[in-house]
C-alpha cells in the first residue's frame, strides 16, 4: 500500500532500527517507546488490522507469535513481556497495518486503559 508507513519501512524507503527480519515479518524499535523495550512486529504483507484477518492470511499471526519468544530472548526480556495489538481508532490503532507491540524491560503495570 503506497501510503502505509509500515509498508515503506518494510520496503526500506523509511529507515528503522531492525531487531529481526525474515521473508514474512519485520520487527523494529518503536519511535515513541512506552517501555524501556518497545518493538513493533509487523507482517510484510499489508493487512490493515485484526478485523481484516481471514482464513487466507491469518497464519501470519501464528507465525509472529512463534517468533516472539526468540525476539524477546534477543532483547534479554527474561523477566517477562507484554504483547499488544490495537484495532481501529477506538482501539488505539494509529498506523493501519497489522502490528504487535512487544513491551518489556521493566515490571509493567496492570492498567491497560
Amino acid at each position: 500500500m503506497s501510503d502505509c508507513v509500515f509498508c515503506k519501512i518494510i520496503a526500506g524507503e523509511i529507515p528503522s532500527r531492525k531487531v529481526y527480519e525474515d521473508d514474512r515479518i519485520l520487527a523494529f524499535y518503536d519511535l515513541e517507546p512506552q517501555a524501556p523495550v518497545h518493538v513493533l512486529i509487523v507482517p510484510k504483507e499489508h493487512i490493515g488490522c485484526a478485523d481484516e484477518l481471514d482464513e487466507e492470511n491469518s497464519a501470519v499471526v501464528g507465525y509472529i507469535f512463534s517468533k516472539i519468544p526468540e525476539i524477546a530472548a534477543s532483547l534479554k526480556l527474561t523477566g517477562g513481556y507484554r504483547v499488544v495489538n490495537n484495532c481501529r481508532e477506538d482501539g488505539g490503532q494509529s498506523v493501519f497495518h497489522l502490528h504487535f507491540h512487544l513491551l518489556g524491560g521493566k515490571k509493567l503495570g496492570l492498567d491497560m486503559a
